[in-house]
C-alpha cells in the first residue's frame, strides 16, 4: 500500500463511520411498521408569522411536515424550503391537505414579521413559528432536535438539526422526509399518508 493510501485510509474510515452514524440516527427515530412511534413530537405553544398562537393541535386533521431552521441560515434552510415548495407544486391540488411548519431555532432574531418576510419567497402554505427562547427550546426537545448558537465575528449562526419530520393526521411521527430526491418522488411518498 502506498504512503498516500495509508494516510487516506483513516479519513475514509472516518467518513464511512459518520455516514453509518447518520443512517443509524434516522433508523432509530423511524417507527417500526405497525407500531406507533412515541417520543417524537408533543405539546408546544408558539406563535405563527401572523402573530397567532399555534399549539400541537395544529398538527391534527391532516399530515404535516416540520422543519427547524432560521432566517439567517446561509444555505440549508433556504434550500430545504425551496425543495419543499417544489414538493407542494408536485402534489398539485393534494398539496392543500399538507400542513408545513418552519420552526425557528433563533427566536432572538426571528420575529413573526421577519419570518413572514422570509417565507414570502417560498410556498405560501408554509407557516413560520417562533416564540420565547424557552418555548422554542421545548419544541426542539419534543422533536428531539438540536440547535446551538455559534459565535462568529460581529454576529452568530446556528447549528441545528436539518431533518424534515413527517407527522400523520393524528400528530404522530411517521418518518423523516427526503428532499434530496426529485420532488415528484417525495410528493408521492408524502401523499401515501393522506
Amino acid at each position: 500500500m502506498s504512503r498516500a493510501a495509508r494516510l487516506a485510509l483513516p479519513l475514509v474510515v472516518l467518513i464511512f463511520g459518520m455516514i453509518a452514524l447518520g443512517i443509524m440516527a434516522v433508523t432509530m427515530i423511524a417507527p417500526k411498521p405497525g407500531q406507533p412511534n412515541v417520543g417524537i413530537g408533543g405539546a408546544f405553544s408558539l406563535i405563527d408569522h401572523e402573530g397567532r398562537p399555534v399549539t400541537e393541535k395544529a398538527l391534527l386533521g391532516s399530515p404535516s411536515v416540520i422543519f427547524f431552521g432560521f432566517t439567517h441560515c446561509p444555505d440549508v434552510c433556504p434550500t430545504a424550503l425551496f425543495e419543499l415548495s417544489e414538493v407542494y407544486k408536485a402534489l398539485g391540488p393534494k398539496g392543500d391537505r399538507l400542513k408545513a411548519f418552519f420552526v425557528t431555532v433563533d427566536p432572538e432574531r426571528d420575529t413573526p414579521e421577519l419570518l413572514k418576510t422570509y417565507l414570502s419567497s417560498f410556498d405560501p402554505r408554509i407557516t413560520g413559528l417562533t416564540g420565547t427562547p424557552e418555548r422554542v427550546q421545548a419544541a426542539l426537545k419534543a422533536w428531539r432536535a438540536y440547535a446551538r448558537k455559534v459565535p462568529g465575528g460581529e454576529s452568530y449562526t446556528m447549528d441545528h438539526t436539518s431533518l424534515v419530520y413527517l407527522m400523520d393526521a393524528k400528530g404522530r411521527f411517521v418518518s423523516s422526509v427526503n428532499l434530496d430526491r426529485p420532488p415528484a418522488e417525495t410528493a408521492k411518498a408524502i401523499a401515501a399518508h393522506f
